[in-house]
C-alpha cells in the first residue's frame, strides 16, 4: 500500500511541476507579445545579446571551421572511390545546415548562457532583489525573463547561420591548405544542392532550440528559494533538461522535415 502511495504522490508532484511550467511558459509568451512597446528592459536584453551572441563567436567560428574541414577531407578522400565524388555537398548541406549546426550551437549556447542565466537569476532570488521587484510593481517576467528569452533565441538563430557561413565556406580555405580544390566548382555545386527547405529548417531549429535554452534556464532560476547552494544545484539542472529537450525537439523536426 505504502508503494503505490509514494507512486501516486510521485505521479501528482509530477503533474504540478508540469502545470507550473507551462504556466511559466505562457507567461512568457504573453508578455512576449506586449515586450516589443516597452523600453524599461532593453538594456537587460542588449547585454544579453553581446553575451550570448558575439562572446560566442570566436567558439562557434573554430567549431564551424573543424567540422567543414573534417567533412571536406573525409569526403574528397573516400566517396571518388565509390564514383560518388558529388555526394559531398548533399552531405555537407545535410550535415552542417540541417543537422549538427544548429544542435552544436544550441549545446554551446546551452552550457555558456543557460548557466550563466540559472545562476544569475538564483542569485537574485536569494538577495531578495526579485522580492524588491514584485514590492515595486515590476514584473520579473516581462522585466528578467522576457529580454532574456528573445536575446538567447535571437543571438542562436545569427549564430547557427555564423556557423554555416563558416562550416561551408570557410572550410573550403582550411581544406585548400591541404588538398587543392577549385573553388568555382566548389561553391556552384554547394549552391545546387542547398535548397531554400534547409536553410528554413535551419533556421526554425535554432529558433526553437534558442527558446528553450532561454526558459529552461529562466525556469531554474527561479526555482531557486532560500539558500545560496541551491543556486549550482539549479544551473546543472537546467543543463541537464536542457539538454534533453534540445534533443527529442531536434528529433521531432528532423522528423517532421523528413516526412
Amino acid at each position: 500500500m505504502m508503494v503505490h502511495e509514494r507512486i501516486g504522490e510521485r505521479v501528482i508532484a509530477f503533474f504540478r511541476r508540469f502545470l507550473y511550467a507551462m504556466g511559466f511558459f505562457a507567461a512568457i509568451l504573453r508578455e512576449t507579445l506586449t515586450y516589443l512597446g516597452k523600453k524599461q528592459s532593453r538594456r537587460v536584453l542588449t547585454f544579453q545579446i553581446l553575451f550570448t551572441g558575439v562572446e560566442a563567436l570566436p567558439v562557434i567560428a573554430v567549431l564551424s571551421l573543424a567540422l567543414g574541414a573534417v567533412i571536406i577531407i573525409q569526403g574528397v578522400s573516400l566517396l571518388p572511390q565509390f564514383g560518388q565524388g558529388q555526394l559531398i555537398y548533399t552531405i555537407l548541406i545535410a550535415v552542417i545546415t540541417r543537422e549538427l549546426g544548429p544542435i552544436l550551437t544550441a549545446f554551446i549556447i546551452a552550457a555558456r548562457s543557460g548557466t550563466a542565466i540559472s545562476t544569475e537569476l538564483g542569485n537574485m532570488v536569494v538577495n531578495h532583489e526579485i522580492e524588491a521587484y514584485v514590492a515595486t510593481g515590476i514584473d520579473p517576467i516581462s522585466y528578467l525573463v522576457v529580454p532574456r528569452v528573445i536575446g538567447v533565441t535571437a543571438s542562436l538563430v545569427l549564430l547557427n547561420l555564423y556557423f554555416n557561413v563558416f562550416g561551408l565556406l570557410g572550410s573550403y580555405f582550411v581544406t585548400a591548405l591541404i588538398r587543392p580544390i577549385n573553388f568555382r566548382d566548389y561553391f556552384g555545386s554547394l549552391l545546387d544542392a542547398l535548397m531554400v527547405v534547409d536553410v528554413a529548417s535551419s533556421i526554425l531549429k535554432s529558433a526553437v532550440f534558442g527558446l528553450i535554452i532561454a526558459t529552461v534556464a529562466t525556469y531554474y532560476g527561479f526555482k531557486v528559494e532560500q539558500a545560496s547552494t541551491e543556486v549550482p544545484v539549479m544551473a546543472i539542472k537546467s543543463i541537464g533538461r536542457g539538454f534533453i529537450l534540445l534533443i527529442l525537439a531536434n528529433a521531432v523536426l528532423t522528423l517532421v522535415y523528413y516526412l
